[in-house]
């Protein structure tokens, strides 16, 4: 009888809470499906002063997919940090090579859908994951995620926190109530059907990703939300997977009032005009 593969640490950064059972079950099968084998995952990680999240997040990101055992890499659109995020970046490239560190900066900020668009153009993948950089969302849901999206053959693949063993944690109420608020707004006039329309932690087949970008005109906060809000008018596919998302370790969050504002014209837009 052969000897089970170890499982993977079911928390390698202390803060996240351990996965559950049903996580830790179906992340047993370590070695991609037969049908499967050609298969590659490209990551984009945008960036914006990330110095200090970048090392962590990249070296969880090569753990799992590693262990995993499926083809992978990970693309790095920095905009111009001035903390020093790129020089880090080119640090972590040198140690684990160029064909798993793509490096493709922008001089500035430019928006979070037009560093998608960007990072697709380099990805070498027929998947493509989107995820913060911050470790708000930790890479060992990653094979949850890509067993879904075979089980069902999905389009698109989210993250929930609303669903399932999904949670928050490390956010003070105002933020909770704010999340919760925006997104019980846009099931009742999207009507989406899909449980968590603000997290940004996906996978997507990589055309059908390339179709949704060239048609969403939202940015900022309200760009995800408009991601899967497309992806129903064009009868695509969604599978969830419940995640646990943990505020930022390092740095300071990127969502004030400004955001909020944003997402509530991007929000009275999207319900105009779909």
């Amino acid at each position: 009888m052969s000897r089970r593969r170890k499982l993977p640490c079911a928390s390698s950064f202390s803060r996240y809470p351990v996965a559950p059972v049903s996580w830790i079950m179906s992340s047993r099968r370590k070695s991609p499906r037969s049908g499967h084998e050609a298969d590659k995952y490209s990551v984009l990680l945008p960036t914006y002063n990330e110095r200090e999240n970048l090392p962590l997040i990249v070296w969880l990101l090569v753990k799992y997919f590693g262990e995993s055992g499926f083809d992978y890499e990970i693309i790095v659109i920095d905009d111009g940090s001035p903390d020093g995020t790129l020089e880090v970046a080119q640090q972590l490239q040198r140690i684990y090579g160029e064909e798993k560190i793509v490096l493709r900066p922008r001089a500035q900020k430019l928006g979070l859908g037009t560093a998608y668009i960007h990072g697709i153009k380099h990805a070498s993948g027929n998947f493509i994951f989107i995820m913060d950089a911050d470790l708000s969302h930790h890479p060992k849901f990653i094979p949850e995620f890509i067993r879904i999206q075979r089980e069902g053959d999905f389009d698109v693949v989210s993250g929930t926190r609303y669903r399932g063993d999904g949670g928050v944690y490390g956010w003070d109420l105002k933020r909770k109530l704010i999340s919760r608020g925006a997104n019980f707004l846009t099931q009742v006039l999207l009507r989406p059907g899909a449980s968590d329309l603000t997290g940004s932690f996906r996978l997507y087949k990589r055309d059908v990703l390339e179709k949704l970008v060239e048609r969403c005109v939202s940015k900022g906060y309200v760009f995800q939300m408009e991601m899967i809000v497309r992806a129903r008018q064009l009868h695509y596919t969604i599978g969830e997977v419940p995640i646990s998302f943990v505020d930022r370790v390092y740095g300071e969050s990127k969502l004030g009032g400004n955001e909020i504002v944003s997402f509530v014209k991007g929000l009275l837009t999207l319900f105009a005009t779909t």
